[in-house]
């Protein structure tokens, strides 16, 4: 993750300066070369620094979007597709320049097929305005990665947040894609049906691909029924250990668990200070229960026996909607939390996922390396599936710092793969990660490579991120 390491592309400053003529030609002022505009489309919640690209262009038919890339092929300019810049890995950034592809005027919702449980949505639709637009529907799309991201950007980076140990991630609730491809062609990756055995998965090769196989303009997503009755709550523990085994024992158990998310003490002490509340500040586990009245009821008792078992409680639940709703606000503002323990640093934020018996050996162990170094940090984590963030509150004008900062990180990313986990569960590859793919996956990115080399033989999409510039 050290920014020394990061991904070198060449520019193509003929190439680049031939698509601007082009694309002013053809858009006018709809092509924004301003330099505050260029500045936010490299923007993302990183400490990785900004490359801005040479131009923003925001299409609004799938047309558009297919005569850009069609351009940008034939003078061999990059194409870094943006969504609402929420990533957390410089996936937005443009390393060798180019045209960024902002996606956001492609937000219409184009069918919903309540009797079928799914809906087609162009990329620009953020997660909360499909679920406003499903309110009246008894449906809703459960996949909840905090930020009020776009959802082409979440099928992008394969998103999955709170609500996945009982929904699964984007990986699991897009059925199908439209993509413009790296010369321009419009495909789509299958049908609607729930089921297909015909070729090779392209959906999900897609999902996740960053941006870097093809610009996403379309896509078909799993939608979920709204859950008669939802109860939730907070229940301290006297130590990580302890929470953690609770989550394990939960899950092993059968509880039909929603959401079951860990915050450490320091993290609980940011939350109650930023979001004005009182919870106990130690570490404690957020959970939440989908089903019926007498369901979610058993649910949450049972939950409750089980961290009595391990010292923890009282669990103090409700199915109060304001309540739960007031919970689950602080929980998504623990970034912004979190960075106002330190004011004037930024925030280095990392993910792994272990497996889930390996969990709390993972988490104490990272908790102990934090406080031998003399860091700032916060540990939260969607633990019902075994992941974890951390982040670290740093001065960026102080190398050494940096230096510390970064080394910790790789110990991190090494401790959960020796654990047989991956050093990324939902942030993705990006700039940031690519080292530590290489050695989680070794020879197995030659092969990412080839495929990548395949699609994108040009390397237009989003070059410089996941497995890097084309190798010869």
């Amino acid at each position: 993750m050290a920014l020394a390491e990061m991904e070198k592309v060449l520019r193509n400053d003929e190439g680049i300066r031939l698509v601007l003529d082009l694309l002013r030609q053809r858009y006018g002022e709809r092509l924004v070369t301003g330099h505050s505009v260029r500045e936010q489309h490299a923007h993302s919640t990183s400490y990785i620094p900004s490359q801005l690209p040479d131009a923003v262009f925001a299409p609004r038919t799938v047309e558009e979007v297919q005569e850009v890339v069609r351009m940008c092929a034939e003078h061999r300019v990059p194409v870094i597709p943006f969504g609402t810049g929420s990533s957390l890995e410089g996936h937005v950034n443009a390393p060798g320049g180019g045209i960024s592809l902002d996606l956001m005027n492609m937000n219409r919702i184009l069918s919903v097929n309540a009797e079928d449980l799914d809906c087609t949505v162009e990329p620009g639709v953020t997660r909360e305005d499909l679920n406003h637009y499903l309110r009246d529907t008894g449906l809703f799309f459960p996949i909840d990665p905090g930020a009020n991201a776009s959802l082409g950007g979440m099928a992008s980076t394969r998103a999955s947040g709170t609500n996945a140990v009982r929904y699964g991630t984007m990986r699991d609730n897009v059925v199908n894609l439209q993509a413009v491809m790296p010369d321009g062609r419009l495909i789509t990756t299958a049908r609607r049906a729930r089921k297909t055995s015909a070729g090779y998965d392209l959906t999900r090769l897609l999902v996740g691909a960053e941006g870097t196989l093809g610009v996403i303009t379309a896509l078909t997503l799993k939608l979920y029924g709204i859950p008669q009755a939802i109860s939730g709550g907070v229940c301290p523990f006297p130590d990580v250990e302890t929470a953690c085994q609770a989550v394990i024992t939960t899950i092993q158990m059968g509880v039909p668990v929603a959401r079951i998310e860990f915050v450490n003490a320091l993290a609980m002490k940011a939350i109650n200070a930023y979001s004005d509340l009182n919870y106990p500040e130690s570490p404690c586990l957020f959970v939440e229960f989908h089903g019926s009245d007498a369901g979610v009821k058993e649910q949450a008792e049972t939950f409750g026996e089980i961290a009595e078992e391990f010292g923890g409680g009282p669990f103090q639940w409700t199915s109060v909607a304001e309540e739960r709703t007031r919970l689950w606000k602080a929980r998504h503002n623990a970034y912004w939390a979190c960075v106002a323990l330190r004011p004037g640093t930024r925030g280095l934020s990392t993910d792994v996922c272990v497996p889930i018996s390996r969990l709390a050996e993972c988490i104490v162990e990272t908790e102990a390396d934090i406080a031998q170094e003399g860091l700032m940090a916060t540990v939260l984590g969607h633990v019902g599936d075994g992941n974890f963030h951390v982040l670290v509150l740093m001065d960026m004008e102080d190398p050494k710092e940096i230096e510390q900062a970064e080394a910790f990180v790789a110990r991190l990313n090494k401790r959960a793969l020796a654990m047989d986990g991956t050093c990324t569960g939902e942030h993705g590859i990006g700039q940031g990660k690519m080292r530590f793919l290489e050695e989680e996956l070794g020879d197995a990115v030659d092969v990412m490579r080839a495929v990548k080399e395949a699609i994108d033989p040009l390397n237009i999409m989003n070059p410089g991120k996941i497995v890097g510039a084309r190798r010869i």
